[in-house]
């Protein structure tokens, strides 16, 4: 499911944050206010270094293998509006697509997710970690 749509209309919007947005990275300051809920691994992600930025892709696209490993990410709650902010930020639909992604307890969170082509011929970053990319 891609999104224009609330996952809860009733709580905050869940999101998952794994690149610029994680706290003490240079857009953190974009979620002014939102409390994070929750640190994570993601199994099924790869990531990748686009530059000042990464870019994640389900493992599933891509034709080079599974991930190497868990995609480290930050779960925030979001008002709706915020997240509006966001899809901004990240351009989207252009560049990220926002899609909801399955948590092991069952709720659902977004998550914005490019395509493997959008990083063809682009670093992998095989730690899954953005921090610890270079």
């Amino acid at each position: 499911m891609t999104g224009n749509r609330r996952l809860d209309a009733g709580g905050p919007e869940l999101v998952l944050v794994y690149g610029t947005l994680m706290a003490g990275e240079c857009n953190h300051h974009w979620l002014a206010g939102a409390p994070l809920l929750e640190r994570m691994a993601l199994a099924g992600l790869v990531l990748h270094d686009l530059g000042p930025y990464p870019m994640a892709v389900r493992a599933a696209e891509m034709s080079t293998g599974p991930a190497d490993a868990e995609l480290e990410a930050e779960l925030y709650g979001l008002s709706w509006s915020l997240l509006l902010e966001l899809d901004r930020l990240e351009d989207h639909p252009r560049e990220y697509q926002r899609e909801a992604w399955p948590l092991a307890d069952g709720r659902k969170a977004w998550i914005y997710l490019g395509r493997a082509h959008q990083v063809r011929g682009r670093p992998r970053i095989a730690s899954g970690r953005w921090r610890q990319r270079g």
